[in-house]
């Protein structure tokens, strides 16, 4: 590598949601692996930074506040400050809106790589020196991100394999809530309409139960998600569910605990993936090719009825629902099929 790298300095800016911060992470090791003597910062959301935390190859990561939809700039300016002075040689927003720049513009890099949008503010291109055009949607997200890189010449990586690691020091903590590996099922996602029907998923606990599978039920934190668990155990108590947790770093504790995912398009499964746990994933209104996790050890099993609904909509309008025409039996087998081929030395059965 020559010399000139060896005080580069570059920041990675991911500041969106859970889920799209997982998926930066192969072209974060792209960075480092082009530039290994330069030290990798990465600015993100405050809940997302356990998502990247425990990376080694990481030097620093950078955490603002956040309320969905605003940048709170009372408590972020002193932080922006702080990323100010380190005078990065690079930055790279791989959001493409308009606090994306905003950031960009202030932080300062002296070389800023951003995102070309049709929307946004007049003269929002100027906060960078460099744009890309984004790839369409359908291509898979990683390599989306990926793409924001080309005027940086980084070689394509062979794998855009997610990669994640929870915090070896709260594996104390997540053990009495998954004493064994067990399948865990995550019922909620940030839309209603990529939710699968709560009665499917109590016939597929019963079919697990009978078979002796052992399965775990969990759901995001908002009243809507944990109603979804509340519903659950109507329908039957005996379905074991995880409480509310204090941060994102215990639940990938837990995750990371757990033999196989099955879930909607949603953050906890890109988590999943990224810790090295097969996946099951129920697609509906989602496209597959660009958000399913790809790789051996993870199956997608899309809507037959695909969905009709706008893709900002929240709730599908039509009766029944995409996701209501994925069948309990043929998750069920491929979920076994999937148990069949996990190399787990602890046993799932009972």
């Amino acid at each position: 590598m020559q010399a000139s790298f060896k005080q580069l300095k570059i920041l990675a800016i991911k500041f969106k949601y859970l889920g799209d911060v997982a998926v930066m992470i192969p072209s974060l090791r792209a960075l480092r692996q082009s530039f290994p003597t330069a030290e990798l910062h990465v600015l993100v959301a405050e809940e997302a930074a356990a998502i990247v935390e425990n990376l080694p190859w990481i030097d620093r990561i950078w955490k603002l506040p956040r309320v969905r939809g605003r940048l709170v700039l009372s408590k972020s300016w002193p932080i922006l400050k702080e990323l100010r002075a380190e005078r990065f040689d690079r930055s790279v927003d791989f959001v493409g809106n308009d606090r994306g720049a905003i950031l960009s513009l202030i932080i300062g890099a002296e070389r800023r790589l951003g995102l070309e949008s049709e929307k946004g503010f007049f003269g929002r291109v100027r906060c960078y020196h460099e744009t890309v055009k984004p790839l369409p949607r359908g291509v898979y997200e990683p390599e989306r991100d990926f793409s924001v890189l080309k005027p940086w010449n980084i070689p394509r990586p062979s794998s855009f394999a997610m990669e994640m690691k929870s915090d070896p020091a709260l594996d104390s903590k997540a053990a009495p809530l998954m004493p064994q590996p067990a399948v865990l099922c995550h019922l909620s996602t940030s839309q209603p309409k990529k939710e699968w029907p709560i009665r499917y998923w109590v016939e597929l606990f019963e079919k697990a139960e009978q078979a002796g599978v052992i399965m775990i039920f969990s759901s995001g934190s908002t009243l809507r998600e944990r109603a979804l668990l509340d519903e659950l155990k109507n329908k039957n108590p005996a379905a074991p569910t995880l409480p509310i947790f204090g941060s994102l770093a215990e639940f990938l504790a837990v995750l990371n605990r757990s033999a196989i995912f099955v879930g909607g398009d949603t953050g906890p499964l890109h988590f999943a993936a990224a810790l090295g746990k097969p996946t099951l994933a129920l697609f509906g209104p989602s496209l597959r090719k660009q958000w399913a996790p790809q790789g051996n050890g993870h199956v997608c099993l899309v809507a037959p009825n695909p969905c009709l609904c706008s893709v900002h909509a929240s709730a599908c309008t039509r009766a029944p629902s995409c996701m209501e025409s994925i069948e309990v039996e043929k998750v069920w087998n491929h979920l076994k099929t999937l148990l069949d081929q996990s190399t787990s030395s602890t046993s799932l059965n009972l």
